[in-house]
């Protein structure tokens, strides 16, 4: 099925917030809460980016990128994990087969959607292996090089308690997510909701609001969408202000971070304030945007001192701080 294009940026720009609505209402259905969790993960897959989940068990994270994949019209893959799992089983393999032919066998890294549940759990081996494939938007088996299918998104989630036996994932590899989420506990009204409606016989149908092609004409509009100078300086120092013993870094920084965000971070913020802006139904972003998105973006990138850790400061204190 093509797409009937919008005549103009002003009209895509109508057109993307109608969509974005009627996705939100799908995901709504089976998703009750937890709406700026949905809004972050829309923000990041129409920024071609991508998102680490992090909460304890139950907390609908499997569900939401479900629904997720099944409102978009895209083929879902979920891969659990484990310290024995190895990078040829996520991405494939050559058998030999009747003919006495090589024939490659498709992983599970072939798909649009990706959740990589509990990624902290497998050794460094296979989560570069994922990296690559995140990175690239391609993978390498058996010498030859193969493109993974259009839009290319992974989730992944990781476990804040029950730190033994996992594999942190490095600093590089944590880069290369856009966002950085936190799943929190529902509230009390929403957990009512929840149970109420999780405890009866009434399954909730999701239907497809996009497809493939449609998505990846909305990532286009996103990078359209003209910023004005203030901001994209305002995004930078953003950046660039968190780095410590760099002229102009505040003492919130310098006391608390051993590092601050790369280059990649002020990339991330202007791409997710442009998205976060769409969504509002605006043609270009404001500084409230980048404030927004900002949380989310710097989160994983900043490491904290040991006397950060020692009284307690958070890094979302420390980004607020900046802001």
């Amino acid at each position: 099925m093509t797409m009937n294009k919008p005549a103009s940026d002003v009209q895509a720009v109508e057109l993307f917030g109608q969509k974005y609505r009627q996705l939100k209402a799908e995901v709504n259905k089976v998703i009750i809460g937890q709406d700026a969790v949905v809004d972050d993960v829309l923000i990041a897959i129409f920024s071609r980016g991508h998102c680490l989940l992090v909460g304890v068990p139950g907390l609908a994270k499997t569900l939401l990128v479900n629904t997720v994949a099944r409102s978009l019209g895209l083929s879902f893959n979920r891969i659990q994990f484990t310290p024995d799992l190895m990078p040829s089983d996520i991405i494939g393999s050559e058998i030999l087969d009747q003919d006495r032919q090589f024939k490659f066998i498709h992983g599970p890294l072939f798909a649009n959607i990706i959740l990589a549940d509990e990624i902290n759990r497998t050794p460094p081996k296979t989560q570069s292996a994922l990296l690559e494939a995140m990175q690239e938007k391609a993978v390498t088996a058996a010498g030859h090089t193969r493109r993974l299918p259009e839009p290319f998104f992974v989730l992944a989630t990781q476990n804040p308690i029950e730190q033994e036996g996992t594999y942190p994932l490095p600093e590089a590899q944590l880069d290369r997510f856009m966002f950085n989420i936190w799943v929190d506990y529902p509230t009390y009204q929403e957990e009512l909701a929840v149970v109420r409606a999780t405890t009866n016989d009434v399954q909730q149908q999701v239907n497809p609001v996009l497809n493939a092609e449609e998505i990846a004409y909305f990532q286009g509009l996103v990078r359209r969408i003209p910023v004005p100078d203030n901001v994209l300086e305002y995004a930078v120092k953003l950046a660039t202000r968190t780095r410590p013993g760099q002229p102009g870094t505040p003492a919130m920084i310098n006391d608390h971070i051993s590092w601050g965000a790369g280059p990649r971070a002020s990339q991330y913020l202007v791409i997710g304030a442009k998205c976060h802006a769409l969504v509002r139904g605006r043609f270009s972003p404001d500084i409230e945007d980048v404030q927004a998105v900002a949380k989310p973006i710097l989160r994983h990138r900043l490491v904290r001192n040991y006397k950060a850790e020692a009284e307690g400061i958070t890094v979302d204190k420390i980004v607020e701080a900046i802001l």
